[in-house]
């Protein structure tokens, strides 16, 4: 059965990100998922052509995790906006206060890994073994992943996500987005 794109288009009017912006990362988000869907048609192709160990095969094994992560790391990232970045009382806002100190310690520690020089993604993982929150950066969409950990918070710091409305002023991009945070969907994340 393969992957459908999802229909965003209720974040446009969003404030702080524009129609282009959002309308193009729609676009490049739907790339994704067609990909995704591309690879796994000839993998399956591969396999039932007997033909698994050839290079192309490896070679679309590997690329699978770039189109998929991309597919599922957009979709994360766009679940988790819309809000007004203001429900700060529900489980997951809690958790970060007891994982951090406070939730200011932890916003600080989010805002300075999406700061930092290169492309990527910043996440919010829960460590369900430890049951413990960390922030980490995803340099590129199908590495630095945590093992064994649950992604609660998504943000995309690739240029596509905010070079259209914020040139190279990072700092205000990230400011935007967590005032569209949606908690919602943050809470539903946590396990």
């Amino acid at each position: 059965m393969p992957y459908a794109a999802k229909d965003y288009a209720k974040l446009v009017g969003m404030q702080g990100f524009s129609e282009n912006l959002l309308k193009n990362h729609f676009t490049l988000y739907q790339g994704y998922v067609t990909n995704t869907n591309k690879v796994l048609d000839a993998l399956d192709q591969y396999a039932k052509d007997g033909k698994t160990a050839t290079p192309e095969f490896a070679e679309l094994k590997r690329r699978l995790g770039w189109e998929f992560n991309g597919m599922r790391l957009h979709e994360y990232y766009f679940e988790n906006l819309g809000g007004n970045g203001a429900a700060r009382d529900g489980k997951a806002v809690k958790k970060i206060a007891e994982n951090f100190g406070s939730y200011e310690t932890w916003e600080k520690d989010f805002k300075a890994t999406g700061a930092m020089r290169g492309i990527g993604w910043v996440a919010l993982y829960q460590d369900t073994t430890a049951n413990r929150l960390i922030n980490f950066w995803i340099n590129e969409h199908d590495v630095s992943h945590p093992a064994g950990c649950n992604p609660l918070l998504i943000m995309d710091v690739f240029e596509h996500a905010f070079m259209l409305d914020y040139g190279l002023k990072r700092a205000d991009y990230i400011e935007a987005f967590f005032k569209n945070v949606n908690w919602t969907a943050v809470d539903a994340r946590l396990k």
